[in-house]
């Protein structure tokens, strides 16, 4: 078989489930919750992104030259309500202010920052503390009321890491991060089934970074559609 005839082969079996792929758009674009994520793939040795949007029961995938705002407004639409699970990406809160910023990604920058620098020692200890206590606390489906009286307390703990005087620059920029994500920690609080870490768009993932791997690039922009 030619090259040219297997590019023939799967590009007529695109086209044939092109239908049931825009009706996975169209879903995730009325889904009460969506994660996203987003990887590097070359076409042509040139970089592009993998994108990914994960619902309960849907995953969908684009690849485009961008990064930026525009994939998330062409996938999620003019009407989308929901909220978005994501890592700290600018693109995202320039679309929606209906985030849950990642905890994963959050607690593993606080243990390598906390590692090296003695002013922040005991850092990453109560960020996975407090983690843990709010993960917990939902166990037992809180009260509005409840929900509400622990984003209270808990901005208040997270204050108190960032209204303290620091002196390294790496220890400056990460809670630089910390500051302007600071109304997207918390979300998940308020939101039932919006889950604290961004783990399901991140696995949504792994399978195309093992076809990556082994592809190297796609050849052309015909292959980010099919």
């Amino acid at each position: 078989m030619s090259q040219a005839t297997a590019l023939e082969i799967t590009q007529r079996v695109s086209q044939t489930l092109r239908p049931n792929y825009f009706a996975i758009r169209k879903r995730i674009q009325q889904s009460g919750i969506v994660n996203i994520d987003e990887t590097s793939i070359k076409v042509d040795g040139k970089k592009y992104w993998i994108w990914t949007f994960v619902t309960k029961s849907e995953t969908f995938y684009v690849i485009r030259k961008s990064r930026g705002k525009k994939v998330l407004e062409e996938v999620l639409g003019e009407d989308f309500w929901g909220f978005v699970g994501c890592d700290g990406w600018g693109a995202y809160p320039v679309v929606t202010k209906r985030i849950q910023r990642c905890w994963a990604h959050l607690l593993r920058e606080a243990k390598e920052v906390s590692k090296h620098h003695r002013e922040v020692r005991g850092l990453y200890g109560d960020f996975k503390g407090l983690h843990d206590f709010l993960v917990g606390e939902l166990v037992g489906n809180p009260s509005l009321e409840r929900r509400r009286e622990l984003v209270v307390l808990v901005e208040e703990c997270l204050r108190f890491w960032l209204d303290r005087p620091y002196k390294s620059g790496e220890v400056l920029r990460f809670m630089g991060k910390v500051e302007r994500g600071f109304e997207f920690w918390f979300t998940f609080l308020l939101v039932d089934g919006l889950g604290s870490t961004n783990n399901a768009a991140e696995r949504a993932l792994r399978e195309l970074v093992v076809q990556r791997k082994i592809m190297g690039t796609l050849r052309n922009e015909k292959g980010t559609t099919i």
